[in-house]
């Protein structure tokens, strides 16, 4: 099986299948609107205008996991981001990312990578803090919180995961890389 094989939902509820981003760099991410982490969208967002005319896709999955901070509908959600952060990078249903109820794409990523990569101790830290107050990540490989970014390669090959703490601008140098 590969990430190709699996298809998710578009906000709007309709079948969009990963094999239409082949030959693409994929940045993947759990997000939520109420979060910490969520003015992440701004740098999301840069990377996305500076890098999407290259070949990089970025897919955006509100997840209400973690201290219920996605609420209200896919539209809604949608019209936050849009209106908040400008976003114009495709979002999807949504969606749980662990436990029963799991996403198969996010089965799929934590399958491939199943330990963050962290830019320091500290980080590192903090995050052993965050699996602590989490309710849903009760197995290895589980995410965290809100902001865990999937990078995967044109080959759809998954060859990052990044904790929330990891800002999107501290992944240009390796989405340079794989673009090129």
């Amino acid at each position: 099986m590969s990430i190709y094989d699996i298809k998710v939902q578009n906000r709007k509820g309709e079948d969009y299948a990963l094999s239409e981003l082949k030959d693409k760099v994929i940045l993947i991410v759990n997000t939520a609107t109420g979060c910490g982490f969520t003015p992440q969208y701004k740098g999301l967002e840069k990377l996305y205008k500076d890098y999407h005319d290259k070949g990089l896709e970025i897919l955006d999955f509100p997840c209400n996991q973690f201290g219920h901070q996605a609420p209200g509908t896919d539209e809604e959600i949608h019209d936050f981001c849009t209106l908040k952060y400008n976003t114009t990078f495709d979002q999807f249903k949504k969606i749980d990312v662990n436990g029963d109820n799991a996403s198969p794409l996010y089965k799929y990523l934590k399958e491939q990578i199943q330990e963050e990569e962290f830019s320091s101790t500290a980080s590192k830290i903090a995050m052993k803090a965050v699996k602590v107050i989490s309710t849903t990540c009760k197995n290895p490989g589980d995410i965290r919180w809100n902001f865990t970014k999937f990078i995967v390669d044109k080959n759809g090959k998954v060859v990052g995961r990044y904790p929330p703490i990891t800002k999107p601008e501290q992944l240009e140098k390796k989405i340079q890389e794989l673009l090129a």
